[in-house]
Order: C-alpha cells, then sequence, then structure tokens
C-alpha cells in the first residue's frame, strides 16, 4: 500500500525511465533519414568524425576520473547520432533493422547497467549499438559470452556492421584461438553453411585486443589478464593496461553463478605420489556404507562414512575409521595409533582427496573420462574443460579412482575469481533473459541496477498499436496480440505460455514421460529442444529414443567439438536436439 501510495505521488519508476528512454528514441529516429541518405562511404566517415569530437572533449585533461568523466559526457551528448547509424550501417549489412525497444537495451548496457530481455529478442543485435558507441574512445570494448562458439558466431555476425562503420573486430577463444573479422578471408577449414563463422583471420593475440572491439569468454579474458600480471618481459603482454568497458552476455551465469569460480594458472610440481592409487584401493578394498541416521540431532551412525549432498562433504565414521586403519600398515592399531595422529598427516590427505574422488565425484556429471585424462565439466554449461584441473591433489585421486595415469600435481602460480576480474573494469554492463530475482546480488557487488526491458510487441502495446487479451489455458495465462478492430480467427502475435512444473515420484518415470511428450512433438513436425542436468542423463534420454526408433543428436562435454554443426541444425522441423 505504502509502495503504492508512493507511485502515486512521485510516479512509478519504471514508467519514468521508459518516458526517457522514449525521448531518446525519438532524438535517434529522427537522425534516421539523414543517415540512410548517406553513402557507405560517409557513414564510415562518421566514424573518425565522432572519435575527433571525443578527443577534442577531453584534449588537456589528465586525471583518469575526470577523463571517464568527460568522455561519458561526449558519448551521452553522441548517442543518438551513433546509435542511428548502428542502425542504418546494420540494415544494410545483415538486413536488420533494430526495432525502438532494441535501441532501449543498447541505451541500457551503455549506462553500465544489465538489461534483462527475454529470448528471442535479439540482445546480440542490441550490443552492437553501445559497442560502436565506447569503441569511440579509441580504449577498446569487451564482449564477453559463455563458449567459444558464440565468440565466433555473435562476432562474425555482427562483423559486418562494424566493418562497414570503419571499426575492427576481434575474437579469443581456447587452445590460444586469436582472429580478426575479415570479409575477404575465407577459412578453408570453417563451417561454409554458416557465413558467420568463415571470415576469421587467424592473428595474435595481441592484435585481438587491439581491435576496436573484442569477443571472448570470461575464461580468456580472465585467463590473459592473469598471463599479463606473470610475464617477465613486456613483448609477452596482450592486453591494455586499461580495462575499459566490458559486455556481458548471459550475465546471471557469468557474473551470479560462476563469479567466485577461481581462475588458475599453475605450474607442475613433483612427481605425482604413487600414494593417491593405494588409496583409490585401499577405498575400494574397504567397501564402505553410507550413514543413514540423522547425526544431526545426535542419532548413533550406522554407516561408515556420512556424506552431506547439500554442503558436499564426506567424512569417516568411527566405524568408517576402524576399516580403513585396518588396510593401512603403517598404523599400529595393537599401539594404540590412530591414522588420525599427528605422524599421519600426509596419509591422511591421500584418504580424503580419495574419499571426495569415491562420493562426491561422479563420471560423467562432474567429469568425463576421454582418451585417458579426466577432464572436468563445466556445471554451468555442461561443457568439457580440458585446460582445468581440481587442485592439491583431487584430481590426482580421481585419476587414481578411475584407473588411468596420475598426472604430476601443480602449484598456483596465479589466480583470481570471474568476479573480481570484471569488478576492474571502468564500466561493465550486462545482458540476460533472467536478472530481476537477482538484482539485490548485481547490485551489492557490482553495483549494477536491473531495468527489465518489454519484449517488442509488449512495448508496441504499451503505444497502443496492439490490443492485449488474455486467457486462461490448461490452468495457465495465455496472451494474445490482435490489431485494433480486427475480429479474425488469428492474433498478431501470442505469448508464450509457461506452464507449471510437472513432478515424478521417480526418475524413470520422469524420463518416460519426457520421452513421449517429445514423440508427441515429433509426430507434429516440431523441433524439439531438450536440456538435461548431466551427460548421464543425456545418454539415458538418448537410449530410451533409439528403442522408439526417433532419430535425434546428442551434445554434451563428450562430442562438444561438434556443437556449430548440432545448433546449426536444431531449428529445422522434426529435429530433436539433447
Amino acid at each position: 500500500m505504502f509502495k503504492n501510495l508512493i507511485n502515486t505521488l512521485a510516479g512509478n519508476p519504471y514508467e519514468r525511465e521508459i518516458k526517457r528512454y522514449r525521448e531518446i528514441i525519438e532524438l535517434i529516429n529522427e537522425q534516421e533519414p539523414r543517415m540512410q541518405a548517406l553513402s557507405d562511404e560517409d557513414l564510415r566517415n562518421l566514424t573518425e568524425s565522432f572519435r575527433e569530437r571525443v578527443r577534442e572533449h577531453i584534449k588537456g585533461i589528465e586525471d583518469p576520473e575526470e577523463i571517464n568523466l568527460a568522455e561519458k559526457e561526449i558519448l551521452d551528448e553522441l548517442l543518438p547520432e551513433a546509435f542511428a547509424a548502428v542502425r542504418e550501417a546494420s540494415r544494410r549489412t545483415i538486413g536488420q533493422r533494430h526495432f525502438d525497444v532494441q535501441m532501449i537495451g543498447g541505451i541500457v548496457l551503455h549506462e553500465g547497467k544489465i538489461a534483462e530481455m527475454k529470448t528471442g529478442e535479439g540482445k546480440t543485435l542490441v550490443s552492437s549499438l553501445p559497442l560502436y558507441l565506447n569503441a569511440l574512445t579509441g580504449r577498446g570494448v569487451h564482449l564477453v559470452t559463455v563458449n567459444d562458439y558464440l565468440v565466433r558466431r555473435d562476432g562474425g555476425w555482427m562483423g559486418p556492421i562494424f566493418h562497414l562503420l570503419g571499426l575492427s573486430t576481434g575474437a579469443i577463444g581456447k587452445e590460444q584461438f586469436s582472429a580478426i573479422y575479415d570479409p575477404d578471408y575465407v577459412d578453408p577449414g570453417g563451417d561454409l553453411e554458416d557465413e558467420r563463422l568463415v571470415h576469421w583471420r587467424p592473428t595474435l593475440r595481441r592484435e585481438c585486443y587491439q581491435a576496436d572491439i573484442t569477443y571472448g569468454t570470461s575464461a580468456e579474458f580472465g585467463f590473459d589478464y592473469l598471463r599479463d600480471n606473470t610475464a617477465v618481459v613486456p613483448s609477452r603482454l596482450v592486453q591494455s593496461e586499461d580495462l575499459n568497458f566490458a559486455i556481458v552476455d548471459e550475465a546471471d551465469s557469468v557474473l551470479v553463478d560462476t563469479a567466485r569460480t577461481p581462475l588458475i594458472i599453475s605450474g607442475p610440481a613433483g612427481e605425482a605420489s604413487s600414494s593417491y592409487q593405494r588409496f583409490a584401493q585401499i577405498i575400494e578394498q574397504s567397501r564402505l556404507r553410507r550413514n543413514t541416521t540423522d547425526v544431526e540431532h545426535d542419532e548413533e551412525p550406522d554407516g561408515d562414512y556420512i556424506l552431506d549432498d547439500r554442503t558436499q562433504t564426506v567424512a569417516l565414521t568411527d566405524r568408517g575409521i576402524e576399516k580403513v586403519e585396518r588396510l593401512v600398515p603403517e598404523v599400529n592399531l595393537e599401539a594404540g595409533q590412530s591414522l588420525y595422529d599427528p605422524q599421519f598427516y600426509e596419509l591422511v590427505h591421500y584418504l580424503e582427496n580419495a574419499l571426495k574422488a569415491k562420493y562426491i565425484f561422479q563420471r560423467d556429471k562432474d567429469y568425463i573420462v576421454h582418451n585417458g585424462d579426466v577432464i572436468l565439466i563445466d556445471q554451468s554449461t555442461g561443457r568439457a574443460m580440458p585446460s582445468r584441473r581440481y587442485s592439491e591433489g583431487l584430481h590426482q585421486a580421481i585419476e587414481a579412482k578411475e584407473g588411468v595415469q596420475v598426472k604430476r600435481e601443480d602449484v598456483t602460480i596465479a589466480t583470481i575469481t570471474v568476479q573480481n576480474y570484471f569488478r576492474l573494469y571502468t564500466k561493465l554492463g550486462g545482458m540476460t533473459g533472467t536478472a530481476v530475482t537477482q538484482a539485490e546480488e548485481f547490485d551489492e557487488v557490482y553495483t549494477l541496477d536491473v531495468v527489465a526491458i518489454p519484449t517488442n510487441v509488449e512495448f508496441m502495446a504499451e503505444s497502443g498499436e496492439y490490443e492485449v487479451r488474455k486467457e486462461k489455458l490448461d490452468g495457465a495465462q495465455a496472451i494474445t496480440y490482435w490489431k485494433p478492430g480486427e475480429h479474425g480467427e488469428y492474433p498478431a502475435y501470442y505469448k508464450r505460455v509457461d506452464f507449471d512444473d510437472e513432478v515424478y515420484v521417480s526418475i524413470n518415470g520422469k524420463f518416460e514421460a519426457v520421452a513421449q511428450e517429445i514423440a508427441v512433438l515429433y509426430e507434429d513436425g516440431r523441433p524439439v529442444l531438450v536440456g538435461t542436468g548431466s551427460v548421464e542423463a543425456s545418454e539415458e534420454l538418448s537410449r530410451r529414443l533409439k528403442k522408439m526408433g526417433l532419430s535425434h543428436e546428442v551434445l554434451n562435454a563428450k562430442n562438444n567439438e561438434r556443437e556449430a554443426l548440432i545448433v546449426a541444425q536444431a531449428g529445422r522441423p522434426g529435429a530433436i536436439t539433447i
């Protein structure tokens, strides 16, 4: 009630912001006829004139903070013209003209905020606006996305826009992939079916950072930062000292879900100890049984180890310790010794890692085994991470558990969390489909505001261009949009209907229901995308579909090298992708 009273007296904050954005949109739209009248060369020359205005505005200023303020002032002034230029360049090169609501998204990102936009509303195209505007400072801007495929796809998609406007676009990926967008270059090994993936000309890493706009993943930007800070000669540096402006795609995943993930550069230590294999065998021989009683309420343990699924910790009970100690000859039980006596602290290290490897970390969920290597799986994306290893002996314990070669341990040389890396940027913006629910964390950690942006159809409906009708469909709200005065059989647009969750008693019942639903959709010729929580689950569902004779593709950490090809075909009629 109090909130409603405040909104009545002072006006709804959301409506005030939208009103402010609409005023800026009007200024952008006023520039459109002028931009359309320009030749390609004139449009490209605008970039240099914009840059000259930026240079003149900050001329004579030396204090970094004052430079940042002056740049913000002149970029805000240039925004209507710059955005209009990008819109026209986009229309000419890739045939897509930014909607007004996408212009709003661009303004939000330029202001250093998080833009919440629904899936399919064109976040990739939206990012082209603030990337171009902020690149006018000459200090470089970064677009951070979640995987290497999107780095190449999105950079190659927006590359023609920036190229027409006279800006260079770089891309960085794993295994030191570095390339510059060049429309005249065609990668002989690229996927020629997708124009966006083939115009990346290989180059030095440093040249990618010297480009006006650089696309990459958070890990690659972070690791390059660490490598620069451990370089022994200046010639090895790749990033500029000034981390100017970054836009983070899927901001909730990068800035929140994986924010505490440490990026670690490590070096080889001594040879791996044979004790890892030894304690892996001891745990197998002990045949330990999990405790089932409630030890938090002082119930006597009935098992050999206690596993807390919530905290992912495991500890032996007295019974379990006794079983293990009988298999460790160094411990003289008759003399009253215990494995946990100070002189056996090194053995406890191997034991605890062996327990974690056995009971916490699961094959095809937390890691896969490929060609004799234990490869970690990114729990946020499901992708393999061949360059990452667990520290403090845990990776070696998993290798011993799986019976593959135990590689030497590493020592940490440099480390930084994803969160701390992105806090180094002078200005940070982000976009995602789900941000409002985590708005408090974005504000507390990064001092970033979240702005929920309506879909293009909703925006037009607010402007009176469509009539909104609501009805119930199987208990869920269904919204349709109609042209005013029209009473035809079908509306102009449908809003996606979000039905209630379905909960099953058993995992087998859930898989069976999913398989049957896929079969129904397949019969209708509709493309189906199924997300699973692990490699194991994706393969289980795949087995069921094979029994049903349904052709499908599986994309998981075991075959992620085929990602681009699988994703490119996923939208075809009748395609099933897990």
